[in-house]
């Protein structure tokens, strides 16, 4: 069901989102650091336009609050991540829009050790089946694994990767498919000076259950400040898709969020 691709694409929007946090106050080129060791909070915003199989006039919109938390555990370092979306999506009759809170993602990296400039974590990600209305989620518990990679060894360009796969555990509602997605977020970022940067962050999806995939690219503007001890990253980045397969896959996507980080 179409429906079930929109949501399905929205819950890896509200996990992936853009992973990167913020961190300016180690200078603008540490500012997209997937893996930074210190508090943050996002507001990040995606409107959906253009969905395949669907009337042009059709849009969306997801609005996303994430939380991001340094733990020790023994001599281990992990980093617990949290992401509350809100969805408005065409998911209803006919295309109608509905609008309420969508399934709640975890995600708990191990940090490892590794040499300055490079950052590399791996763990799992849970996804709870909070959406207010069946249609704005996946309607069952998911379980998956996430790994990130950040380098960081450059002033001036830095580049990573977020790869993601989870799959829907216990029993399956009789109208819906056992969801079965992987997600690939190849991001890069130049610095062009005084706290500004462009860059990308698009998020490539594949859903096992139906082969259908979508692949955008973006470019983005940002801007990295410091105000007393909190960092702030904000940034707009349109994308557009260059491949995809299947209906209810946005074709044009407009991201914009800011990034605190509080030291």
């Amino acid at each position: 069901m179409r429906f079930l691709r929109i949501a399905t694409r929205c819950a890896l929007l509200s996990a992936i989102g853009l992973l990167p946090n913020v961190a300016a106050a180690e200078g603008s080129a540490d500012a997209n650091n997937p893996l930074a060791d210190v508090r943050a909070f996002n507001i990040q915003g995606y409107y959906l336009g253009d969905f395949s199989g669907m009337p042009d006039s059709t849009d969306g919109y997801q609005a996303i609050l994430r939380y991001a938390q340094p733990l020790t555990f023994g001599d281990t370092n992990w980093l617990m991540r949290a992401s509350v979306p809100y969805n408005s999506l065409p998911v209803g009759g006919g295309g109608t829009t509905i609008s309420g809170i969508g399934d709640i993602d975890v995600f708990l990296a191990y940090q490892f050790d590794t040499k300055p400039g490079i950052s590399f974590g791996i763990g799992p990600q849970v996804v709870a089946p909070t959406a207010s209305d069946d249609r704005l989620g996946a309607d069952q518990w998911q379980l998956g694994v996430a790994n990130v990679y950040f380098n960081g060894t450059s002033p001036t360009f830095q580049w990573g990767y977020l790869l993601i796969y989870r799959t829907g555990i216990g029993s399956t509602p009789a109208v819906r498919t056992r969801p079965e997605v992987g997600a690939f977020q190849p991001f890069w970022f130049y610095q062009l000076g005084q706290g500004w940067y462009t860059g990308g962050a698009p998020i490539w999806t594949y859903d096992f259950a139906t082969d259908n995939y979508n692949v955008p690219f973006g470019l983005r503007l940002g801007k990295v400040q410091q105000r007393g001890k909190v960092t702030a990253n904000y940034f707009i980045e349109p994308q557009w898709s260059l491949a995809s397969r299947g209906d209810g896959l946005p074709e044009f996507q407009l991201y914009a969020a800011v990034n605190l980080q509080f030291r």
